[in-house]
């Protein structure tokens, strides 16, 4: 368990929380949503060879990623100059128009993005 911390309420925390009454209900709401969260991305995700992991890696390496340009990552793939000798860009970007936003969203994490 960790001790108090401030975090910044951006945008996402604030739509979140907008409806909780008080500090207990706004902690209680964001752990429950981030208890969901790591669920969801243990059964999500896809399965890439090493090409494939450097290849997004490349892409998303300008680090945070918004939502649109996570839905847009097979595109990125497609328009990529990288390569590498077990990476078909085709194949990729089709995995990737094939999953699951949540897929997707798994994906991004597990690449530390």
């Amino acid at each position: 368990m960790n001790t108090k911390t401030k975090i910044y309420f951006g945008p996402p925390l604030s739509i979140l929380t907008e409806k909780e009454g008080n500090t207990m209900e706004i902690s209680g709401r964001i752990n429950r949503t981030a208890e969901r969260y790591l669920e969801i991305m243990k059964e999500h995700g896809l399965e890439l060879n090493a090409g494939e992991r450097a290849c997004l890696t490349k892409i998303c390496d300008f680090g945070f990623m918004a939502p649109y340009e996570i839905r847009e990552l097979a595109i990125d793939v497609r328009m990529s100059e990288f390569d590498a000798e077990d990476l078909d860009k085709e194949v990729l970007a089709k995995k990737l128009e094939a999953a699951s936003f949540a897929d997707l969203v798994a994906v991004v994490e597990e690449l530390g993005f």
